[in-house]
């Protein structure tokens, strides 16, 4: 029994480094972008303010296996806000998609036809043109890619280039988010 309560503090002081709390999905998009809820952060959450971020999208041309971690910090990044009580209608954020990343907006007849499989990021773009999220395609990067308007998935929208975007959509006060 002695040897039991000599290891009780390392017990205790390991379990405040575990995470028990499963991250979860929703309010707003419901099967991705799973969030942690942070309690009581001491950094808080201005929840009487509008919340607008543009997401850079980029990823690797020769990646066909699973979806883009960058479109999914739009689900994280909405439904974070919402699960910490931002209202829904103060939450706004723009996916700007260019490079390698270009094949990620492409329907999946496309996609199929020039890579031989389901786009692993059609529900989830989707998941985010049904709410109304901004989805634009760098048109640059498209021409490069060979990718047309009819390759991409409906609701996908085309820019002159991913640079005019992401400016536009600053001077609209989006903040960049890189990451």
């Amino acid at each position: 029994m002695r040897f039991h309560l000599r290891l009780l503090p390392l017990f205790v002081l390991f379990s405040c480094f575990v995470n028990s709390q499963s991250p979860k999905t929703g309010p707003i998009i419901t099967d991705f972008g799973k969030v942690y809820e942070v309690k009581n952060p001491d950094y808080k959450v201005q929840k009487d303010i509008s919340f607008k971020a543009v997401i850079d999208v980029t990823g690797k041309e020769d990646s066909h296996n699973s979806g883009n971690a960058l479109i999914e910090t739009a689900a994280r990044f909405l439904n974070m806000h919402a699960q910490s009580g931002v209202p829904k209608n103060q939450l706004h954020v723009a996916l700007v998609v260019h490079g390698g990343a270009s094949k990620d907006v492409m329907s999946n007849v496309a996609y199929q036809k020039k890579y031989k499989k389901d786009n692993p990021n059609l529900e989830l773009v989707n998941s985010l043109l049904e709410i109304d999220v901004p989805v634009i395609i760098c048109g640059q990067s498209a021409a490069h890619n060979k990718i047309t308007k009819e390759d991409l998935i409906p609701g996908v929208q085309i820019s002159l280039s991913a640079m005019t975007a992401l400016v536009q959509l600053q001077n609209e006060g989006y903040q960049l988010i890189k990451f």
